[in-house]
C-alpha cells in the first residue's frame, strides 16, 4: 500500500486527517514516524504560499505523496490577522494557544468591535506534492465570528472564540464529528480526496 505524509507533528491534525481518509487505500504517516526533522521556513505572505514550501520541501526527501497544509483565522475587524501569523501571533509559543486568542480577545475589546462586526473564517490551504513537484491544491474555509470569552473545552487554537451560527456553538464546543463536518480543514480534506485517489491511480 502506497504511503501519503502528512507533513505535521501536531497530533491535533493528524487525528482529523485520519477520521477523514480512513476509506482511502493509503497509508498515513507522518513526520516523526519517518524520522523526518525538515523545518521549512514559512515565508509565504498567503496560506497557499506556505503551504507549497512545505510540501515541495518535504517531497524533496521523501519518495512519498505529500500533503501540507497552511491554515489561519482571518478576522475582518482586524484587517485580517492573524491570518498566515495564526500559529505564532504576538510572538507566542507554539503551544501557547490561550495566550493567542486572549491577544484576539483584547484587540476586540479595545477597539470596541460589536458581535455583529466580529465577522471572521477559518481558511484552509491543502498542497500535495511528489518528487518535488506540486501536483495539486485545494483550499477550504468556514465562515463564523468572535465570541466575547472563550466558550468549550474541545479542539485546540482559536476553536473556544470561533461560533459556528449553524450551531451557535464554538469549534470547541462541537463533538469531533461535528467539527470536521463544517471546519475548513475538514471541507478541505474532503475536497482533496479525489484528487488523492486520482494520484494513487496513476502513481509510477
Amino acid at each position: 500500500m502506497q504511503k501519503l505524509l502528512i507533513a505535521t507533528n501536531n497530533a491535533h491534525k493528524l487525528d482529523e486527517y485520519k477520521e477523514i481518509f480512513a476509506g482511502l487505500p493509503v497509508e498515513l504517516t507522518h513526520l516523526a514516524q519517518e524520522g523526518i526533522e525538515l523545518d521549512p521556513e514559512e515565508t509565504g505572505a498567503t496560506f497557499e504560499e506556505n503551504a507549497i514550501i512545505k510540501a515541495r520541501a518535504f517531497a524533496q526527501v521523501t519518495d512519498f505523496l505529500v500533503l501540507a497544509d497552511d491554515s489561519g483565522l482571518e478576522i475582518d475587524a482586524l484587517g485580517g490577522e492573524p491570518g498566515v501569523y495564526s500559529a505564532r501571533y504576538g510572538n507566542t509559543a507554539k503551544d501557547d494557544y490561550v495566550g493567542r486568542y486572549r491577544i484576539v480577545l483584547n484587540k476586540l475589546a479595545e477597539k470596541r468591535v460589536p458581535r455583529k462586526q466580529r465577522t471572521a473564517r477559518f481558511k484552509c490551504v491543502i498542497a500535495l506534492s511528489r518528487k518535488e513537484h506540486l501536483v495539486g491544491i485545494v483550499v477550504g474555509t468556514v465562515e463564523g465570528f468572535i465570541t466575547d470569552e472563550p466558550r468549550g473545552n474541545g479542539g485546540f487554537g482559536y476553536d473556544p472564540i470561533f461560533l459556528v451560527p449553524e450551531f451557535n456553538q464554538t469549534l470547541a464546543q462541537l463533538t469531533p464529528s461535528q467539527k470536521h463536518s463544517i471546519s475548513h480543514r475538514g471541507r478541505a480534506a474532503r475536497a482533496a480526496i479525489p484528487l488523492i485517489e486520482q494520484l494513487l491511480n496513476t502513481a509510477d
